[in-house]
């Protein structure tokens, strides 16, 4: 049995907007699973409340506060080295991870995307802007993906997709809606299964 499993299993969160992933796995209540750190990008992120209303340390890296983006990731860089998380979720994250985030952290970064990965990933694929492009493809099927994070936007190693057809009429918010119940689900079960495997 590993070192994780005599202790609870450190959660940090990234994030950046509303929080709804963030606040699934708040809700999970995931027995094994300790959130130490929220941290946003953004002042005033509604993912913030989330973090004060289940009592977890959060803080904000403003990359608005630097005057190079060099020195943003570098002050996300400590603050996650402080936090000393065994795992890292990104739940709406808009910030692309720097080498040395990766590095310091390779194998223990998760990220949840709306599509089926590979396709529709990449700079610029993030919110309606997936949906937008799957729709515009004629693509007969969508859904989400939790994947490793590493040094390219949604490339690192895929642990888990859930699949849903894209219904005639659908537009960019309905296809939305539907994946976001699915991403829940899917980030909560992921994280189980991640958590338990570093048990092994």
């Amino acid at each position: 049995m590993g070192v994780v499993a005599q202790r609870p299993v450190r959660v940090a969160a990234l994030v950046s907007g509303n929080g709804t992933n963030l606040q699934a796995l708040i809700d999970a209540k995931i027995p094994q699973v300790e959130f130490v750190l929220v941290l946003s990008s953004k002042e005033g992120a509604y993912a913030l409340e989330r973090a004060k209303n289940a009592q977890i340390p959060s803080v904000v890296v403003s990359y608005k506060a630097f005057d190079t983006e060099e020195r943003f990731q570098q002050e996300v860089l400590v603050k996650l080295k402080e936090a000393k998380p065994d795992v890292i979720c990104l739940a709406g994250y808009m910030r692309k991870l720097s080498q040395e985030i990766v590095t310091a952290f390779r194998g223990k970064i998760l990220n949840i995307h709306p599509a089926l990965l590979p396709k529709y990933g990449g700079p610029g694929m993030y919110g309606a802007h997936v949906h937008a492009a799957v729709l515009a493809a004629g693509e007969k099927e969508s859904g989400c993906t939790v994947h490793l994070v590493d040094e390219h936007y949604d490339h690192g190693d895929i642990l888990a997709q859930e699949r849903v057809p894209v219904l005639p009429g659908d537009t960019p918010v309905t296809l939305a809606n539907r994946i976001l119940v699915l991403e829940h689900q899917l980030y909560v079960r992921t994280l189980k299964e991640f958590i338990g495997k570093k048990d092994d």
